[in-house]
């Protein structure tokens, strides 16, 4: 029983993470773009819901704090992407927690449309600009998400070194949503015709 169990959370992971397309687009030493799709069972609606709560997805592993607990999304124009640090055991009496701001929303469409500005991760120590945008449409009786993230500027990176990791990472943050969303079944094959 826990064999199978483990078999069927195995495979639920590798279709997770495993969005329809993932891919650096463009790139040259001044910047890059990365696109990162997947669909998902759940209607357009729902995965905006999800998508703005990324304390709920956002792999852990990718923050400064080391828990997506400390993440919040405030999705209007001027709202942040941002994540509150642990207090440091030296810090002094009464001081406040630290931050980071991660992203900046530009344009919101509650159920279409999520737009921010900000260099995630490591490209936020480089001279860059980064805009994020998420769109959301309906497929069938589910939503297709798209990601691109459009960077450039002046960095100590290599383009053709960082656009790969950053967009495994992206690719990897985006099949955590929609895992938790629930991903949407790939289409069955239809076996060859047999000829007579």
């Amino acid at each position: 029983m826990i064999l199978r169990e483990l078999a069927a959370a195995a495979a639920l992971a590798r279709l997770a993470a495993s969005p329809a397309a993932a891919e650096v687009i463009q790139q040259s030493p001044e910047g890059f773009v990365v696109r990162t799709t997947a669909e998902t069972t759940a209607a357009p609606g729902s995965a905006w819901s999800a998508l703005v709560a990324p304390a709920a997805w956002w792999n852990k592993a990718h923050t400064f704090s080391g828990d997506a607990a400390n993440l919040s999304l405030d999705p209007r124009p001027g709202g942040c992407f941002c994540e509150q640090l642990p207090l440091s055991p030296v810090a002094p009496a009464g001081a406040p927690r630290g931050g980071v701001e991660h992203m900046r929303v530009v344009f919101a469409d509650p159920g279409k449309a999520l737009r921010m500005v900000g260099s995630l991760g490591p490209l936020g120590s480089e001279a860059l600009t980064g805009t994020l945008t998420i769109t959301l449409k309906p497929a069938g009786s589910g939503t297709r998400i798209l990601w691109e993230y459009v960077v450039g500027g002046y960095m100590r990176y290599k383009t053709e070194e960082i656009a790969p990791a950053v967009d495994k990472v992206l690719s990897g943050q985006l099949a955590s949503l929609v895992a938790a969303l629930g991903p949407a079944a790939p289409a069955p094959k239809t076996p060859p015709a047999k000829g007579r």
